[in-house]
This record gives structure tokens, sequence and C-alpha cells, in this order.
């Protein structure tokens, strides 16, 4: 596994770290010599990582929810004393779902925001104290819909645009104190965050949520260890962005070069996943 020796010895929080990207971004921090406070809600999936990892590494494991404001605000100084103050936050935990606005529940978008907003919100506010003392880096995962929309994906669009301005404005703020915030656009991603998404409505009644996690597979162009080597080489080089994967970079041009024209795009491709 390729190692970074910038991270050597230092203090790096990830949360989503029982799979997928936050797994991947573990593994690589703890081959570079990080010391690691990994958290996710998922305690099955944490006791995996923390296996794959071995023992070499100083490490401190949490289940934590990305939910429960509390649970944040107390986590944060329980890091510090056990490891010391945090050189980087990687805010990786999420989640999805699929449906229509029509169709789709208010709650549905006020548990999407909780987690993949609100909860990157709570975590930099917890550990933004610590990173001013360290100058260290705030790494933030937003999704390409953060910057492009796409049909059936409104709540998780607006959770994820949402931790874009975010980041972009606090990257601002923080200038002066020294602290990069990095905000991490990834494309497609061969992780299980769509295969676990939860289902509000199908518009298509020929179309099933199993067709649809083929589709995605199919049609999804980078690995997670792959996706953890972008985000951690621009995150070291204080990327205020990072764009990860081919497809990625692709709406991404579209969307600069055809800001409102780019839609046109976005449906055909939607509909290219959706009919295989």
């Amino acid at each position: 596994m390729k190692t970074l020796p910038h991270y050597d010895g230092k203090v790096c929080v990830v949360t989503g770290a029982a799979s997928g990207i936050g797994r991947a971004v573990a593994r690589k921090l703890a081959a570079s010599g990080a010391t690691l406070a990994l958290s996710d809600i998922d305690e099955h999936g944490l006791t995996e990582t923390v296996e794959m990892i071995g023992g070499a590494n100083r490490h401190k494991v949490d289940r934590l929810d990305m939910a429960d404001a509390d649970a944040i605000a107390a986590y944060a100084p329980a890091v510090q004393a056990a490891l010391g103050p945090a050189d980087y936050v990687f805010n990786i935990a999420g989640l999805t779902r699929v449906g229509d606005f029509r169709n789709t529940p208010a709650a549905s978008y006020e548990k999407i925001m909780d987690v993949n907003f609100y909860g990157v919100v709570r975590m930099s506010k917890a550990f933004l104290e610590q990173l001013i003392e360290t100058r260290g880096g705030l790494v933030n995962v937003s999704s390409i819909f953060g910057i492009v929309g796409w049909p059936g994906q409104a709540h998780y669009c607006a959770s994820k645009f949402g931790v874009r301005g975010f980041s972009e404005s606090l990257s601002m703020e923080m200038e002066e104190h020294g602290v990069s915030v990095t905000c991490v656009h990834p494309g497609g991603v061969k992780t299980n965050v769509a295969r676990n998404a939860q289902v509000d409505h199908i518009g298509d009644p020929g179309v099933t949520k199993a067709m649809m996690d083929e589709n995605f597979d199919k049609h999804t162009p980078t690995s997670a260890e792959r996706a953890a080597e972008i985000i951690l080489d621009g995150a070291a080089r204080r990327k205020p962005r990072i764009i990860v994967g081919p497809d990625a970079r692709f709406m991404q041009f579209w969307n600069r070069l055809f800001p409102t024209r780019y839609r046109k795009l976005v449906r055909k491709r939607a509909r290219s996943l959706t009919d295989g």
C-alpha cells in the first residue's frame, strides 16, 4: 500500500471509518504512521477496519452517530485527552436516499440533512479549536451532487450543496488561523453507500432497487482505495477543492461550461443509469 509520509505521527480523526472511503482513508493513514480516531455508527464494520489496520498505530475507536449533537460535542475533548489535539479531521460519514420530492416525506429530508450536513457542521465546530492549535486541516466530503443537481436525489443534493457552501465559507474564515478547509467531491465510487440507500419512491414501476444497484456498480469508475489516495494527497497539499473520479471531473466541466443547460446531460445520464 502506498504510504504518505506527511501523515506520520499526525492525529487524524476519521468518521465513516467502518466501510467505503472512510475505511480506505483509515487504512492508508495507518500505513503512513498516523495516530487514528476512528468512528462510525456501524460497530461491526469498525471492528473489521481495526482488524485490517492491526495494532501498530495508536488509535481510539468509537461508535458515533452524526445525528447526535451531544455525543459529538463530548467526542472531541475525549479524542484530545486520549491522543492529543487533532491535526486532521476527515468528515466522511454520510447516507443517501432515493425518491422524487413529490413522493418523499419531509422526515426523509430532515434525516439526511441531520447526518450529511449538520453532522459535518457539528464535527467541524467540535474540533475547530484543536485544528487552530495545530494549524491543521478540515476535510469535508461533499459529492459531485454538491456541484450538480440530480433527479430523485434532491434531499442528498441539498445536504451536499450545503456541505460545499459551508466548507468554502469556513475556508475563508480560517485563512488567518492557518487551518486548511478542503471540500471533496467524489463521483461514483465503489462503496456500499448507494447499495445501502433507503428508497422513498421509485417513479418507474418497471425499475427495482436491485436494478439500480446493478447499474450503479456497472457505471462506477473509481475504487475506494483510489478515492482515498486522491483525498489524502489533496488534503496534504491543502487544496480547497478535490474532485474524485473521471465522471465527477466530466460533470464539473459540463456544469462550468453550461451552468443551466448541463441539466439536459444529467437527465440523459440519469435515464441511462436506470435503464442500463
